[in-house]
């Protein structure tokens, strides 16, 4: 088998548009993720109030979040897609907004990739939330009792930035995980990096180099985003020895 890769040289238009839909995706998708992660574990790991009524709507929200995680955590992503784009923005459900960004990103197409591997990013990164700030040491939470401070000035100056400090690696992992998932939001149409490896397959009649192009190019957008991770983990280690 010979590979021409010379003749992909007029098709690089389609993998440049194809990488900066991937990483918006990615970007946006982190993004949104973590926000519904925060609130899905602050959630998961309240406690109720003394009245019934407060004891009645966190059992409620206790029981919609852990539903949530369970069943995005228990079917696979493409089923999540599939399930996004054809019954809640197919006949009958949402309107997806139409808007078109830099020429060939369409909105109809971009929301519901967005909300779907937000929903899917969410469920794994509110464990991961969850778990930082339960690393906390119990006797922080204390001592800003006995300073007079408010559960939510615990939570907001005390709690959160220190698990958000210690969750950040894995934050910055799973953009890494995003960028390379974002490639089955090539099966509704969105046009990130797999679907025009797809389409300058059927354009050039090449089967193997779009695709050995296409891995390339996630190695280049993962593997120095790894590498920065890897640098700020250190420099974080670092400071806390000092």
């Amino acid at each position: 088998m010979t590979f021409e890769f010379g003749k992909m040289a007029k098709y690089a238009f389609y993998f440049e548009r194809g990488v900066l839909y991937t990483l918006l995706l990615s970007a946006c998708t982190v993004a949104i993720g973590f926000v519904l992660a925060l609130v899905v574990a602050l959630i998961r790991i309240s406690k109720p109030g003394k009245s019934p009524l407060s004891k009645a709507v966190n059992k409620a929200l206790h029981l919609i979040t852990g539903l949530y995680i369970e069943v995005i955590r228990g079917t696979p992503m493409l089923v999540q897609l599939m399930i996004v784009y054809y019954v809640l923005f197919g006949k009958g459900g949402f309107t997806a907004p139409k808007f078109m960004l830099f020429g060939f990103i369409s909105g109809e197409h971009l929301i519901p990739g967005i909300i779907a591997l937000s929903l899917n990013s969410g469920a794994y990164v509110a464990e991961i939330v969850r778990a930082g700030i339960q690393g906390i040491d119990y006797g922080q939470t204390e001592a800003c009792r006995s300073l007079g401070m408010t559960k939510f000035q615990n939570m907001r100056y005390i709690v959160l930035p220190q698990a958000i400090k210690n969750i950040l690696p894995a934050i910055a992992n799973e953009f890494v995980t995003i960028i390379k998932e974002s490639s089955i939001c090539s099966v509704i149409g969105m046009q990130e990096l797999m679907f025009n490896a797809k389409l300058v397959q059927g354009a050039s009649f090449r089967p193997s180099e779009p695709l050995l192009l296409a891995a390339f190019l996630y190695l280049c957008m993962t593997v120095p985003t790894s590498k920065i991770i890897a640098y700020f983990e250190r420099r974080m280690r670092r400071g806390d020895q000092r």
